[in-house]
């Protein structure tokens, strides 16, 4: 058996800044990319107060701090105004939705997402990715943009799992990029906390995309109005379907037109952006990691026949590799929450109005992790290790009761999709080609991910089944 690879390397990522800049270069910082304003007290302090001329911000980086606001004394950390006016097209649904409203949503999709729920969706996770992999075959020796073919992954995932009835209309994947660049960018008259009448220059150029996947998203809501109680069967896994019949068993009141869509834009970027760069940031690091991919190769090669229903729990070191990309490159970049009242984080006293932002990104490369923090091993996530890591010192989904409710279903379809590419082909980054994170919704690699493709040459003493991961 392969020895298990101790070799480890520091992937890109901005250097900590010496100090905190200047309010004029912190908002330029925030429009242009909000990972490289974070300064070096961050990476090693609990917690690090802010004085700003429009707010005080307190950034939480210890475990016991970071319980408090998203578990122990939850009720206490609302969302604030600042991430409410990002996320405004996304109102109503379960990501900006507080008090009752949350948790009758929370409470009608959490059935969906339950790992036994996942597990039947293994199945059509596998077909969608063997697909994918038969489209890529012909592009042997090629260069190709993992970011955006990882994309189209994820989105035909969420057609053939939880929006069965499809997505398509038009160029929707452009419109679904241009939408989630600038719902993640941090406008300037955000920062400055101006009047919501005011337009957000970052947004303007989005209102195309917007309309259009209201209008696919309507028309969706509309077909889905006439499905008949026949029919529903068949689609038993469908979101939107779910959404649209759901009764609150206290009221019997349904969600709103405005809060379905709201709920599927919520899980097209959870399910789709955050997913898709997942997968991307994953196999970036094992082409520059041969023996963790030689490792990942083998396990899959081993699971070759494994059915699809069983595969995720087998996969158990393709799993320790895609927590350690989730955790250099969180999908959720940053978590905000306005302090109701006064309260105490590690000692330092938090007046209420106090705005609280924990990053993922920050806390996963905190000193507090030991030597070697920023940089890639996933020995840390392997059974024996993986349990001595404190909850809240990893949050790539979040925790506490508002923690992403799709984790599982983004765990794995990472996992296979990253076993089966990684089993099937060798990627290396083009040359010339720099590989930089940008934080919009999540950590994207700035300008795609540019990488060539070949075609692996199977073993001829294995036999030619071997080339499929699925049974």
């Amino acid at each position: 058996m392969m020895q298990l690879p101790h070799t480890s390397f520091r992937p890109p990522a901005p250097a900590p800044r010496p100090q905190t800049p200047r309010s004029i270069d912190l908002i330029s910082t925030l429009w242009r990319n909000p990972i490289e304003a974070w300064t070096q007290a961050h990476f090693e302090q609990p917690v690090v107060p802010t004085r700003l001329p429009f707010c005080d911000v307190v950034a939480v980086n210890a475990a016991p701090a970071v319980r408090r606001v998203l578990s122990d004394n939850a009720e206490n950390y609302c969302k604030d105004d600042f991430q409410k006016r990002m996320l405004n097209v996304l109102s109503n649904g379960l990501l900006t939705a507080e008090g009752s409203q949350w948790r009758f949503q929370r409470r009608l999709m959490t059935p969906l997402f339950r790992p036994a729920s996942i597990r039947g969706m293994t199945r059509a996770m596998a077909s969608v990715i063997s697909d994918a992999i038969k489209r890529w075959s012909p592009r042997d020796g090629s260069v190709v943009d993992i970011a955006e073919e990882t994309t189209d992954l994820a989105l035909e995932v969420l057609e053939a799992t939880i929006f069965s009835g499809g997505l398509r209309k038009g160029n929707l994947r452009a419109a679904m990029r241009t939408y989630f660049d600038a719902l993640g960018q941090i406008d300037p008259f955000d920062v400055l906390d101006l009047p919501d009448f005011i337009p957000r220059i970052s947004r303007l150029r989005a209102r195309p995309a917007i309309r259009l996947l209201h209008d696919a998203i309507d028309d969706m809501i509309e077909a889905r109005e006439q499905t008949s109680e026949e029919d529903a069967s068949t689609v038993a896994n469908d979101i939107l379907l779910l959404l649209i019949r759901a009764r609150d068993p206290e009221t019997g009141q349904r969600l709103t037109r405005r809060e379905v869509r709201a709920n599927v834009l919520t899980f097209m970027a959870a399910g789709h952006e955050s997913t898709a760069n997942a997968i991307t940031w994953t196999l970036y690091l094992l082409s520059r990691s041969p023996e963790w991919r030689e490792r990942v190769r083998t396990e899959a090669d081993r699971e070759a026949n494994t059915l699809p229903e069983e595969l995720f729990d087998r996969l158990t070191l393709t799993r320790a590799v895609v927590e350690e990309s989730l955790r250099l490159y969180p999908p959720l970049a940053a978590i905000s929450r306005m302090a109701r009242k006064d309260d105490e984080l590690a000692g330092i006293p938090v007046k209420a109005g106090t705005l609280i932002v924990i990053s993922p990104y920050v806390l996963h490369r905190h000193r507090s992790w030991g030597p070697g923090a920023d940089q890639f091993d996933p020995r840390r996530f392997l059974p024996g290790s993986r349990e001595r890591i404190d909850r809240y010192t990893y949050l790539p989904f979040g925790a506490g009761p508002r923690g992403c409710i799709g984790s599982i279903f983004a765990l794995q379809e990472t996992a296979l999709a990253v076993a089966t590419i990684t089993r099937n082909f060798d990627l290396t980054v083009q040359p010339g080609h720099i590989v930089w994170p940008v934080h919009r919704i999540t950590l994207r690699p700035r300008g795609g991910l540019p990488m060539l493709v070949r075609r692996r040459i199977p073993d001829s003493r294995e036999p030619v089944a071997r080339q499929r991961l699925y049974a």
